[in-house]
């Protein structure tokens, strides 16, 4: 029996995609949530002295997007060929861009900065949110399944999915907009509710620890 350890700080953000493979798997892991004051007494011991780290028989791996790819991959969804696996590798590499682009945003929301977070609105996070968006809204007209890619669930599903919530507000996230941007983007309302229905993953949603990102 495999053994999975998933540490990452108290919060969802970088660690919430792994956590709900494993969840939607229903497989057992170890949620390791790492307090911010033991965090710096650890910090040189982690591969790349980052969280989240996922430890396989206590073999760590780094970086949120390998862990991802790697877990997806063992709990069969990510893709049903190597077509749709690249497929949904450059939606998981897209989605890291768009991340980047709106980074400043981020940090000041998170308290992490400081500046005009409506500033930072209007003129950093909206337009690469429209942006972005529509790239991932071309992605579910094109499948016509209701899923990014082909005709079953894919990690980066779960992914898009907990940006759309967080936006919404829906888990209570410091990032939450108005609920207006989604005028344009029904599409992907609609795939959040569908994805967030899926009852491991709703399971997961309702029992998981409250926090604000």
């Amino acid at each position: 029996m495999v053994h999975y350890k998933l540490s990452y700080f108290p919060i969802r953000f970088a660690g919430e995609i792994p956590r709900q493979i494993l969840a939607y798997a229903g497989q057992n892991f170890e949620d390791d949530r790492i307090p911010q004051s033991v965090w710096p007494t650890i910090k040189s011991t982690m591969p790349f002295g980052t969280l989240p780290v996922l430890y396989v028989d206590g073999r760590p791996l780094g970086q949120s997007h390998a862990i991802s790819r790697y877990l997806a991959r063992q709990f069969g969804i990510n893709g049903r060929c190597p077509w749709e696996e690249a497929q949904v590798n450059a939606i998981a590499d897209q989605f890291k861009d768009y991340f980047n682009e709106i980074r400043t945003y981020n940090l000041v929301k998170m308290g992490f900065a400081q500046g005009d977070s409506d500033k930072l609105y209007a003129d950093t996070f909206l337009p690469n949110f429209k942006k972005n968006y529509q790239f991932f809204t071309n992605f579910l007209k094109s499948s016509g399944t209701g899923f990014l890619i082909g005709d079953s669930l894919t990690w980066v599903d779960l992914l898009i999915a907990q940006h759309t919530s967080d936006l919404l507000s829906d888990s209570g996230s410091v990032f939450a907009a108005s609920s207006s941007i989604f005028d344009d983007f029904p599409e992907l309302k609609a795939h959040q509710k569908k994805i967030h229905s899926i009852p491991n993953i709703k399971k997961w949603i309702e029992t998981r620890p409250a926090t604000p990102l």
